[in-house]
């Protein structure tokens, strides 16, 4: 399991609602050929909705725009408590580095990103200028992003 999946089962265990943002670096789809949303995507239409009893999805077709920035996407986001985002580096919104011992890329990213607010590390790591926290103690990190978002303390599920 991934960090954010680990996080959103800890926090709705607590009875938070929590969304999720995940930036994709390649090309994507949700939707594939044969299927009747896909054909409208295909004739042109710029935003495709599926609906079933279960759950829905929004596809928006960019047709040569610009990707819109994270903020554009928060905006479309439905009312929550939290809304954890996988991605998006680049933006000067509150952050957690994960460090994983085993990375293809070590190099740490807090001396060049002051939106970076603590460390999720599977391993030790001394000198840093934020707090520190077990990369598999997931109830830890929930508890610092619930103080420093200034989350209301939630005992049980609801």
């Amino acid at each position: 399991m991934t960090l954010v999946e680990r996080l959103v089962s800890e926090f709705t265990g607590r009875g938070y609602k929590i969304s999720t943002i995940k930036h994709a670096h390649h090309t994507f789809d949700i939707d594939h050929q044969g299927t009747d949303s896909y054909r409208h995507r295909e004739a042109g239409a710029i935003e495709v909705a599926l609906v079933s009893g279960c759950r829905w999805a929004l596809m928006h077709e960019l047709h040569g725009d610009d990707e819109p920035p994270l903020e554009a996407v928060l905006n479309r986001i439905s009312p929550c408590d939290l809304v954890l985002v996988e991605g998006y580096k680049q933006e000067a919104r509150a952050k957690i580095e994960a460090r994983r011992s085993d990375a293809k890329k070590t190099e740490p990213l807090t001396p060049g990103d002051p939106a970076i607010v603590t460390i999720a590390a599977d391993h030790a790591i001394e000198g840093e200028t934020v707090p520190v926290l077990d990369l598999n103690d997931i109830s830890a990190i929930a508890d610092f992003i619930i103080d420093y978002c200034r989350l209301p303390k939630r005992d049980d599920a609801e």
